[in-house]
């Protein structure tokens, strides 16, 4: 991309870096378990805005795997499921608007997708993405995670967490949102891309500036940065380009659409990244 393209990076950067985490962690003593402890977390990130998160450690010696998982496009973000808990510190972000984290700001949904689009500057987006990098800077930092195995998973937000903080060993995506999204919204009239074109409907002059806002936007202009092993998981071809852009190496895995079959191998990839046990789904038969 261009150097107007890292500088603003760069200024997300320095933002970040002017602002105190402030972390405050709360036990959650009825999401916690004999196997892990369960706690919420807020975070100071760029505004300033204080975020939320759902952060677990399981009850074994320190140090541990560590494990990111960044926002799904939606209201509600999930306590993370207890087979991660029981293996790894595992951290689900909560980015700004979305419930827990909707004061003073709530996101609309549909409408979040076209927030302050028309410039990089204002385009929500932007903020997301902090908070996400925020996140990553609180679990880098515990002591009691093995920063050598640390893993993220999520949509386009981890490709992008991946390439502004290089601390991660494995990135784990599917359901990319942000990649290639005006094309996709040219060929679609399903939410949430439907957002797009409702804007443009709206404000037909601004789709040169939306198309510019999401460029900056794309993990596509993001993957050369990032070293991490990466898997998408996919249900066909369409992501090769943005595999060959990767900086470290990348693996495709073909989704099954059987929910056990696909959880159990993605779960076995990720916990061979990170040296933790696998967890199946399916119950053996004796």
């Amino acid at each position: 991309m261009t150097a107007a393209f890292d500088a603003f990076w760069d200024a997300v950067d320095a933002d970040l870096a002017r602002i105190p985490m402030a972390a405050d962690l709360q036990p959650l003593p009825l999401r916690s378990t004999d196997a892990a402890t369960t706690y919420s977390v807020r975070l100071t990130s760029i505004g300033p805005y204080r975020t939320f998160g759902y952060y677990s450690v399981p009850t074994v010696p320190p140090p541990v795997p560590g494990l990111l998982l960044t926002p799904r496009y939606g209201s509600v973000n999930h306590i993370p499921d207890y087979m991660d808990r029981e293996r790894y510190a595992v951290l689900q972000i909560v980015h700004r608007g979305q419930r827990l984290a909707d004061q003073p700001f709530a996101a609309a949904y549909p409408g979040l997708l076209t927030l302050g689009i028309e410039k990089p500057e204002t385009y929500i987006y932007r903020s997301i993405v902090a908070d996400c990098i925020r996140g990553a800077e609180f679990l880098l930092s515990r002591p009691e995670v093995d920063t050598t195995r640390v893993g993220v998973q999520g949509d386009d937000l981890a490709l992008i967490t991946a390439a502004r903080r290089s601390g991660f060993r494995a990135v784990q995506v599917a359901d990319l949102l942000l990649h290639r999204l005006l094309d996709t919204s040219q060929s679609s009239d399903d939410y949430p891309a439907e957002e797009i074109n409702d804007f443009l409907r709206a404000h037909p002059q601004s789709r040169p500036a939306v198309r510019d806002t999401l460029a900056y936007f794309d993990p596509i202009h993001h993957a050369a940065r990032i070293v991490s092993t990466t898997l998408f998981a996919t249900s066909g071809d369409t992501l090769e380009p943005l595999r060959g852009a990767i900086g470290g190496p990348a693996e495709t895995y073909s989704l099954s659409y059987k929910g056990a079959v696909d959880h159990d191998w993605l779960d076995s990839w990720m916990a061979h990244q990170l040296g933790a046990q696998p967890r199946s789904r399916f119950r053996v038969q004796v």
